[in-house]
């Protein structure tokens, strides 16, 4: 039982987080750059890794989280672009490896407006 337990918890560990979140919105309402409106959306992952970030068991990035979750998302919803409007992610070099040292859950999202 408890072998069972510890394989589902770390399945779910190694599979990491990601979480994509939309909501459709008039055209008329919300002005974006390049086109027409068609949703707002955000997309968010957490990923883990080990010894000051050296080692990646589960990849958090700033290309996955643009190129993979929020344009894959857009293009789903009907949109040719993505309006990108802000985008963040765990830093991991320097001092800010000393916050990731023996293991580490880096962060990384972007938010924009899909655009037809």
């Amino acid at each position: 039982m408890k072998k069972a337990f510890l394989a589902i918890v770390l399945a779910a560990g190694v599979s990491g987080c990601t979480s994509v979140e939309s909501a459709t919105v008039a055209s008329n309402e919300i002005t974006a750059n390049g086109g027409e409106a068609v949703a707002v959306i955000q997309a968010t992952s957490i990923g883990w890794t080990l010894i000051f970030h050296l080692v990646d068991i589960v990849t958090s990035d700033l290309d996955q989280v643009v190129n993979k979750l929020l344009v894959g998302e857009a293009k789903a919803m009907g949109a040719t672009k993505v309006d990108l409007k802000g985008a963040y992610t765990t830093p991991r070099h320097g001092i800010f490896a000393l916050a990731g040292n023996l293991m580490g859950f880096p962060s990384s999202g972007a938010m924009g407006i899909a655009v037809k």
